[in-house]
């Protein structure tokens, strides 16, 4: 049983490695005996999450890139195959809401700036079909016919639920989980069953990105916070490691009939009506 959820001998990339969500990926990949590439643009968060690996025992390696930049993409993972010979999990945790793309509590949809529905498209959506076309073509085209070689795309609960305020970051997100079925169908058909491709749907986990929007400078809930939380049945908010287990298991060989799945990791959110 422990082997079906091991990643002992296998390298990953995680795309936006050095955020909340990325970095505690690239933690918990290592920690089930993954060699893991951290991808972010700062060299200095990179190297931070870099030496948290190491200090805790794992294996993990900087890849420098922009997930927006086909090049840098392109650069990056001829730096993983040359340094490790072989890449088996992809995991895409780049992305996120820009603040100008944020509907401010009083405003409406048409004040929206022009561009930003394009900037947050570009940074999660066009940003996952550029690193599943660049780093997919190096599983695609393994010799390797073990099954562990899997793409894992971050989605989020904006995808299937409409959430005020956050219009473009929704829509991009519902954009991340349909090429999420789609590559699933395609890939598996082309390329054979031991190429999977799956998302987790995170519910309001606490990070950087959104702690003002959620959490007061006193810790006390918002009153956004607080109305998540009434309509999460586990009665909080949830926190980067509450994904670890889901992304082991997709990324593992116990998971090698699952693929074209987005599995919620949000504590209920998406069950309740709210009555």
């Amino acid at each position: 049983m422990p082997d079906l959820f091991s990643l002992e001998g296998r390298v990953a990339v995680v795309t936006g490695g050095s955020g909340a969500l990325g970095s505690r990926a690239c933690l918990a990949l290592a920690g089930a005996g993954a060699a893991v590439g951290v991808l972010a643009r700062d060299a200095n968060r990179i190297e931070a999450v870099v030496a948290e690996i190491g200090a805790a025992g794992g294996d993990a390696f900087a890849v420098p890139a922009d997930v927006r930049d086909r090049a840098g993409l392109e650069q990056a993972r001829e730096l993983v195959l040359d340094h490790r010979g072989r890449l088996d999990v992809l995991v895409n945790a780049a992305g996120g809401n820009l603040s100008e793309a944020t509907i401010e509590p009083d405003g409406t949809f048409f004040d929206l700036p022009p561009g930003m529905f394009d900037a947050v498209f570009r940074l999660n959506a066009q940003s996952t079909v550029l690193a599943c076309q660049v780093f997919g073509r190096a599983l695609a085209h393994s010799d390797d016919e073990v099954t562990g070689r899997c793409i894992v795309n971050i989605s989020s609960m904006a995808a299937d639920r409409a959430l005020t305020r956050v219009a473009a970051y929704g829509a991009a997100k519902a954009a991340v989980e349909n090429l999420t079925r789609w590559l699933a169908v395609e890939l598996a058909r082309r390329f054979g069953d031991g190429l999977r491709v799956n998302a987790i749907a995170p519910g309001f986990v606490v990070s950087a990105q959104n702690r003002a929007l959620l959490i007061e400078a006193n810790g006390d809930l918002t009153d956004r916070g607080r109305a998540v939380v009434d309509r999460t049945p586990a009665g909080r908010l949830g926190q980067p490691e509450d994904l670890d287990t889901t992304l082991l298991w997709l990324c593992s060989p116990g998971s090698r009939f699952v693929t074209g799945v987005v599995v919620p990791v949000d504590g209920g959110f998406s069950a309740w009506s709210g009555i």
